[in-house]
């Protein structure tokens, strides 16, 4: 296996480069405000297509995690890891048909600013500040991480190079604002999937080629069913089988995936509802735009969203069968570190087996995914901060400009953080693991407090805090005393624990001030077009079709 890109694969890259640079510089100049306008460079308001949403948001939820981390746990665990994608498709429909009315026609910008016009102004500063440590301790640092580790594999330049470059390729794009992140995204989301199948492609003709008789794709697949039949199943039982924990040891595949316990408790909904629906960087995509044009875009994104498995699942179920077959040496060795099975490996290795030319298009597919996504999430960050804590805290009277100007610092200073600490996080076994789980202290929380402030007219500001600084204590409490217990069911424990505690606690004050500060809420708004409920249960029906075939 030859570390590095050769000639022809710079040359594909710097095409993609040069052509995302270029675009992004024609939308800065001939789509931007021709004034100084902070709506416009935080969300783009009003100017985003359907299909620009659907792209920006998939290209931001696709990056390094499901690239590296998720194909790593693929290699783990199997076909299961796609439950994420499935789910997260299924949820983003949901989002679109009850969420986002809810949002635009309550003239919601930001998710503190949705807490503050629900509950008060206490909650939503506290919720900001926790927002803001969650995306740049864990989701900004940990797509440097994987996304240089990806790098370092596919390159042979060493992890900081690789991640200081990431770092300043994402800060230029993040600087013109969300219209440019918006349109850029469409760019990246293109090369993400065609790479990304290229990969997925080759993969499965490398498995054929190895382990079978060269006879193609299909008998790759055929391959993966023969040879691991225990990675073809979306759900597990406890003690089913144990995998690779990343550490040197094993690890109860339920343990990660709890089979239907993830869904009756609700892990895997609070996931997904959390993330897509209660996620700054997810819903600012969509927020500035109106409804329809949101509807449609979010439901374009859930068709991408169930094409992912195909990209980010396969291949590391292909790198899976080629190590355990000890079928190339070049894999085995890059998988395994110091006599670690290191299941973040797989996908990086496994890019370096690609031909030349080939290579540079999926290292141009990877860095579109991871370089898309840190823009995103560098966006929501300098939104929040300017928008929920700045100009209420310091400055309430920063003109338009300057808005601007101090969101460009608030991007700057939120990256050179996350690069500072993304090192550290060598010392995780799997990186999907670790954002899921330690995202999954505070999620719980924050869904108990949205959901009954969407829909029920007595949530109060009180049982909304309780249900805020219950979440982190209740998840590391369960973790500590309770080990055995699934990441996913704890937080599905913890959800029910703070709704409870939200509903008490409301009901006891249900007589205060709160009550006049319910949302507008018209049932006429969740009506959807013939067209999206076609789409919608178009959608459905695939999901049904794929659990029914590979249960």
């Amino acid at each position: 296996m030859k570390l590095g890109l050769e000639t022809p694969d710079y040359l594909i890259f710097l095409i993609y480069f040069v052509v995302v640079a270029s675009y992004g510089f024609w939308v800065y100049y001939n789509k931007g405000s021709k004034t100084t306008d902070s709506k416009d460079f935080f969300l783009a308001e009003g100017s985003l297509t359907w299909w620009a949403i659907g792209s920006s948001i998939i290209a931001s939820n696709i990056s390094a995690e499901q690239f590296i981390g998720m194909s790593g746990q693929a290699f783990q665990l199997g076909l299961a890891i796609s439950v994420y994608e499935l789910v997260g498709g299924l949820s983003l429909v949901i989002i679109a048909v009850y969420f986002l009315p809810i949002y635009i026609r309550n003239g919601i910008y930001t998710m503190p600013q949705f807490l503050e016009l629900r509950y008060d102004k206490r909650l939503a500063t506290i919720m900001a500040v926790f927002w803001l440590f969650l995306y740049i301790l864990v989701n900004l640092t940990s797509i440097i991480y994987l996304g240089a580790l990806s790098l370092e594999k596919m390159t042979g330049f060493n992890y900081m190079a690789c991640a200081v470059f990431l770092t300043v390729f994402a800060i230029i794009i993040t600087l013109g604002g969300m219209k440019v992140i918006g349109y850029t995204d469409v760019i990246q989301v293109v090369c993400l999937v065609i790479g990304g199948l290229a990969t997925t492609y080759l993969a499965l003709q490398l498995l054929s080629d190895k382990v079978g008789t060269g006879a193609g794709v299909f008998e790759g697949l055929s391959l993966i069913k023969e040879k691991a039949d225990s990675h073809m199943h979306l759900m597990f039982s406890p003690g089913q089988y144990q995998v690779h924990d990343g550490r040197g040891g094993f690890i109860d595949a339920y343990q990660q995936l709890p089979g239907l316990m993830m869904f009756v408790i609700g892990g895997q909904w609070i996931v997904n509802f959390n993330y897509f629906g209660c996620n700054q960087y997810m819903t600012q995509r969509a927020l500035g735009a109106d409804l329809t044009t949101a509807r449609n875009g979010v439901l374009f994104a859930a068709f991408l969203k169930i094409l992912m498995p195909f990209i980010v699942v396969l291949p590391g179920l292909a790198a899976y069968v080629l190590f355990q077959e000890n079928a190339d040496q070049a894999i085995v060795n890059g998988i395994t570190d110091a006599g670690i099975v290191k299941p973040d490996n797989a996908y990086p290795v496994l890019l370096n087996i690609l031909p030349v030319g080939l290579k540079g298009l999926a290292f141009a597919a990877l860095t579109a995914a991871i370089v898309a996504s840190l823009a995103g999430k560098a966006n929501s960050i300098s939104t929040i901060y300017m928008l929920d804590i700045h100009k209420k805290f310091f400055n309430k009277n920063l003109d338009e400009k300057r808005t601007v100007m101090l969101g460009r610092v608030a991007i700057v200073v939120s990256f050179v953080i996350a690069l500072a600490i993304s090192p550290f996080l060598r010392n995780f076994g799997q990186g999907f693991e670790y954002i899921q789980e330690y995202t999954g202290f505070i999620s719980p929380g924050i869904l108990s407090i949205f959901l009954l402030g969407f829909f029920w007219k007595k949530a109060a500001t009180q049982g909304a805090l309780a249900a805020a600084m219950l979440s982190i204590p209740l998840s590391a409490l369960i973790k500590i005393q309770l080990p055995e217990v699934p990441f996913l069911n704890r937080m599905g424990i913890v959800f029910w624990l703070c709704t409870v505690a939200h509903v008490l606690i409301s009901l006891m004050v249900s007589h205060g001030r709160n009550n006049d500060k319910a949302l507008l809420v018209h049932a006429e708004w969740f009506k959807t077009n013939n067209a999206f409920r076609a789409g919608a249960i178009a959608l459905c029906g695939l999901l049904v079709l794929i659990y029914v075939i590979f249960w």
